[in-house]
């Protein structure tokens, strides 16, 4: 058995704390942003930053050690005024960002708004004629995604996805020894996401406070009262606006399984799911599963174990206690043929499972015997590498510079987020979805096709 070291931090969070009280969460910082060489005066390119909540200020905090944010976005004026204030009060503010894009000096285009809000606004910068650092998860449906990727190639925009672990050297190792054979050839992969509670509600209606325009906020999604709790950190509990931890810190393991399995332009053939709501069913209650188990079966005969650890408890936002998973509801949630150490697992990452040996990987580290050979047996000259990136917001204004495709683009990363929003389709249908990777589709099954798109509100339609 991988014998796996003990805990350590795995991100070291931003120390940004906006005045409007959005924290960022550990999960979303990127702790290694390396002090990349910052480009000349007049090589610096003109940047708009668009949805400034904690996450929206730090990876346009990112963005400014290689241009200059000259204008900042939110349907809260109060997170924009408070990324004005973090960026020594020389941006212009907006509410709405049609009025930024409406700019013609913008050059580049940071979007960290709620996942509703993503391609909407992706869509628009694009056709808008800049380039675009789109966080993750990339879309919030599978058709999104498709659209998204179209508007890509006829605009011919360099569109870089905030899936940063890329650019992380632990996980281009494990991808690199998976992808050079040195853990013999590939069976299994466990994609183990912590056990993010979700349980939350009854919540109360509250008046919508005077800096935000709660219509814009709600975008395409269905009208509700406004409570505290649908906006901010806590968007991504309800599947109106995002898919949960399956999409959320989901997207990044997931992206990092593919990769090593040389899966990244294609997807599962088969996802069976199982999920558990902490709560009541009503609009006053969080509404997306914080424990599951996926199965995916992909064309090559590798399986993805994608899951929650159940030992590996956190929280984020205003959420209650975890709950215990007593065994009947672990035997429910698993299965009866799933290894006994996946019940029990304690950690998040991605563990690669071949004949010959094993290889796990994570924000603390890569570990493993074909790791531990690569001292002295390291990798020959010829051997396949992965695309060499060190600093991923870097690698997006080199991309923008050189105009090359970018580490993390969105054909592969449609490819990521459409195997998470399978497994939540999955779970909701509570049945096996077929999928056919190659044209997209689901396979003898027309409700779940449909379920690919959302109804959309006017006026926020987001269409290619």
């Amino acid at each position: 058995m991988l014998r796996l070291p003990a805990t350590r931090r795995e991100f070291l969070c931003s120390s940004l704390a906006l005045a409007a009280g959005s924290a960022v969460p550990c999960w979303f910082a990127d702790g290694r942003v390396r002090a990349a060489e910052t480009p000349s005066r007049h090589d610096r390119r003109r940047v708009g930053a668009i949805g400034v909540g904690g996450r929206g200020t730090y990876v346009a905090q990112w963005a400014a050690k290689f241009g200059d944010i000259v204008a900042v976005c939110d349907a809260d004026l109060a997170h924009a005024d408070a990324a004005r204030a973090a960026f020594h009060g020389k941006p212009d503010v907006y509410q709405d960002y049609r009025r930024l894009l409406d700019r013609k000096d913008l050059d580049v285009i940071v979007n960290g708004t709620p996942d509703h809000w993503h391609t909407l606004i992706n869509i628009a910068a694009c056709r808008s004629g800049r380039d675009l650092y789109a966080e993750k998860p990339l879309t919030l449906t599978i058709d999104e995604g498709k659209r998204l990727g179209k508007v890509v190639e006829e605009t011919g925009r360099i569109v870089q996805v905030g899936t940063m672990q890329r650019s992380d050297r632990p996980f281009q190792t494990a991808v690199e020894l998976v992808r050079n054979g040195r853990i013999g050839k590939l069976k299994q992969v466990w994609v183990a996401l912590p056990y993010y509670t979700a349980q939350g509600g009854p919540f109360p209606t509250e008046p919508v406070p005077k800096t935000l325009d709660w219509d814009l906020y709600q975008g395409q999604a269905p009208q509700h009262p406004y409570c505290r709790q649908r906006t901010h950190s806590n968007f991504r509990w309800w599947y109106e606006y995002a898919g949960g931890i399956i999409t959320d810190w989901g997207n990044h393991h997931v992206d990092i399984a593919h990769w090593g399995m040389d899966c990244e332009t294609t997807g599962p053939i088969s996802v069976e799911a199982r999920g558990l709501f902490p709560n009541p069913a009503g609009p006053q209650y969080y509404n997306t599963p914080d424990r599951f188990f996926s199965r995916m079966k992909y064309v090559n005969g590798v399986e993805v174990l994608y899951f929650s650890a159940l030992n590996k408890r956190a929280r984020f936002g205003e959420v209650g206690q975890h709950e215990n998973t007593p065994p009947k509801k672990i035997a429910w949630l698993f299965g009866p043929d799933v290894p006994d150490e996946i019940r029990k697992f304690a950690r998040d990452g991605i563990m690669f499972i071949g004949d010959q040996g094993r290889v796990f990987v994570n924000r603390g580290g890569v570990y493993g015997k074909a790791v531990d050979e690569l001292k002295e047996n390291p990798l020959p000259a010829g051997a396949w590498r992965v695309y060499p990136s060190t600093d991923h917001m870097g690698n997006f204004f080199d991309c923008v510079r050189t105009r090359k495709p970018p580490c993390a683009p969105v054909q592969v990363e449609h490819r990521t987020v459409t195997a998470c929003h399978l497994t939540n389709l999955s779970i909701r249908l509570g049945r096996t979805i077929a999928w056919d990777p190659q044209g997209q589709q689901v396979v003898g099954d027309e409700e779940a096709n449909r379920w690919q798109t959302r109804p959309q509100r006017a006026p926020y339609l987001s269409r290619g």
